[in-house]
């Protein structure tokens, strides 16, 4: 019989647009985090990471959860879940008042925090985060402690995530139907960054890919924190699409030939691999089944990636990822576990690309330790920090923000993560 959560159990829930995994997780006495169950069913009722039939996912949901149920032996209730659909948005606020070259005392941060609450400007989005990042004392950037330091100026930088509201909104109505609290809706890229990147590579700069089945975000983080973000409504369920539509072939095989004859590069012997093929109309004949080359299959892949990664590319090019800064991509989510996908993007973007799987935790089953898994592993890291959110302590209905403006913040963060080091 299942026993009742201790303090301190962490559920995460990811509902992407082909599957939902959940994860139970607690703390060890060294504060690492213990992975104590996890589970894993097809999304069936999400489409571009939207809820399109929400009885089919809100089941999916319980499916997960109560797998991972089993394997813990307990039973959980409240999660925090993932949030990926496009809309998402990612801005900087800044805020800064004199202080008359006193030391800083935290009456002096309380109010600063207040201010940087209020500089929240309503504009129809729903906001996920706001919370401080980094303070200024005199105009410098990066200080991440300033109680106890002289100074005649300070700021602070409010790191926002806004999104759509009703998206947002089903999904918490989705996760409650299934008899779960919700302790929080996280941005997934800001889950997967902490899953998937140093804090090295969080300060210097990086662009993070999160390639899943129907949803494509890129983010770019500097000095610590997410500065930009772009969502693409592609993913890598288009591929598998592709393939259906080439072949003549159901989704579910054309999922199979993917993942077990599919590559993003190709090689002279791929024209001579032969790879069966069942096309739909000739199923109830057994003798009625064609072969198609590996040669045909990869080509289908890299048609449909090169559209994809030049879309990626514009997106770098829209969030100011550019120029000595603009270098290291890292590449995650279910996309990213295609072989060969990273040396494609490495050439497609002319950056350097590694994969991004989660780290840091003790045990991950080996089935969900690469990238479809990140966010998932993300949501754990993000509830065990529960960083300071100012909506906290923010009035009544101050829960939306004004899309981002542009990243002139970007090398500034960049530099000053610099000079720290």
């Amino acid at each position: 019989m299942a026993k009742v959560a201790p303090e301190g159990l962490i559920t995460a829930l990811d509902i992407g647009s082909s599957k939902v995994s959940a994860m139970i997780a607690t703390r060890g006495d060294g504060g690492e985090l213990i992975v104590l169950g996890t589970g894993q069913r097809e999304s069936r009722g999400v489409k571009r990471g939207y809820i399109a039939d929400m009885a089919a996912t809100e089941a999916a949901v319980r499916e997960a959860v109560e797998q991972a149920e089993r394997i813990a032996g307990l039973n959980i209730e409240n999660v925090w879940v993932g949030f990926s659909a496009g809309g998402l948005v990612s801005d900087v606020a800044e805020v800064e008042f004199e202080l008359g070259g006193h030391r800083v005392e935290q009456g002096d941060i309380d109010a600063l925090l207040a201010a940087g609450r209020q500089s929240i400007d309503p504009q129809g989005r729903m906001v996920l985060h706001a919370q401080p990042a980094l303070y200024t004392l005199d105009g410098l950037t990066g200080v991440k402690k300033p109680l106890g330091l002289h100074a005649d100026r300070l700021g602070v930088h409010i790191h926002v995530v806004a999104a759509d509201g009703s998206p947002v909104r089903n999904l918490d109505l989705c996760v409650r139907s299934a008899h779960l609290e919700v302790k929080s809706i996280i941005a997934s890229p800001v889950a997967t960054g902490l899953a998937c990147l140093s804090e090295e590579e969080r300060e210097l700069g990086v662009a993070l890919v999160e390639m899943g089945a129907g949803i494509t975000n890129v983010s770019l983080f500097a000095g610590g924190m997410l500065v930009g973000l772009c969502s693409l409504p592609m993913g890598a369920a288009d591929i598998t699409d592709d393939i259906a539509s080439a072949f003549g072939t159901r989704r579910q095989q054309a999922e199979r030939m993917k993942c077990f004859h599919g590559s993003a590069n190709a090689s002279p012997r791929d024209n001579h691999d032969m790879i069966p093929v069942m096309p739909i109309a000739a199923e109830d004949d057994e003798h009625a089944g064609m072969q198609i080359t590996k040669a045909q299959l990869i080509g289908v892949i890299r048609q449909r990636l090169e559209h994809q990664m030049g879309e990626v590319r514009k997106a770098l090019t829209q969030l100011k990822f550019e120029g000595p800064v603009g270098r290291q991509v890292v590449l995650t989510g279910g996309g990213a576990e295609l072989k060969g996908v990273a040396d494609y993007a490495q050439q497609a973007l002319g950056r350097s690309v590694r994969l991004g799987r989660p780290r840091g935790l003790t045990g991950l089953p080996e089935a969900h330790g690469g990238p479809a898994f990140a966010t998932l592993a993300g949501l754990a890291f993000y509830a065990a920090t529960d960083p300071i959110d100012l909506r906290a302590v923010a009035p009544a209905g101050q829960t939306v923000h004004r899309p981002s403006k542009g990243m002139g913040l970007f090398r500034k963060l960049i530099q000053a993560a610099r000079a720290n080091y």
